[in-house]
């Protein structure tokens, strides 16, 4: 059985055999009632919110998380394929669950993949990439018009927007977290 005060931001709970990471929390005592601590929860598998309170006396289990450096190897039509760097196991990931950040990795990228219990459920990818712009318009001096940006299309076939002096054949440096243009390579 764990404290309230051991209900820290960033830590990760297990609710109805779900790991959820704790968004948000704020402690509380009612009147001259027992204290609880009001959390904010995200659903590390399904990625839904949930409000949960926690009573004083009321026993709750961290859920045991482990992140590893993995390799992106490639898809087919419904899954993505990964190695453990370490022991060379391959495993596997629905495209569906993991499809924002698979719009930005090459095959043999290097990612991290957090798992629950042995078992694979997120990756993330490097927060930094470099890529080839394959497809954009070219730019046309004075064309300010729409603010100095312009759509492009990514080797990987993702499409962002980047400043107007970019052109097909660059390579750019993406965030993966804001999913936009940060510089050229």
């Amino acid at each position: 059985m764990g404290n309230l005060t051991d209900l820290k931001v960033g830590s990760i709970v297990k609710v109805k055999g779900d790991p959820f990471l704790i968004v948000s929390n704020s402690f509380m005592r009612k009147d001259a009632g027992k204290p609880v601590m009001r959390t904010k929860l995200k659903n590390l598998i399904t990625g839904n919110s949930l409000d949960k309170t926690f009573l004083a006396g009321e026993s709750f289990e961290f859920a045991e998380i482990e992140r590893k450096k993995c390799q992106y190897l490639y898809k087919d039509a419904e899954e993505a394929h990964f190695m453990d760097n370490e022991s060379f196991e391959q495993f596997t990931l629905k495209i569906n669950d993991i499809e924002s950040t698979l719009k930005f990795l090459k095959d043999d990228e290097e990612v991290h993949v957090t798992f629950y219990e042995g078992i694979p459920i997120s990756v993330q990818a490097p927060i930094k990439i470099t890529l080839e712009i394959t497809e954009t318009t070219p730019g046309v001096k004075g064309d300010t018009v729409s603010g100095g940006s312009k759509q492009a299309t990514v080797e990987t076939g993702a499409v962002i927007t980047v400043p107007l002096f970019i052109k097909e054949g660059d390579k750019v440096v993406i965030n993966t977290d804001t999913e936009s243009y940060d510089s050229r390579a």
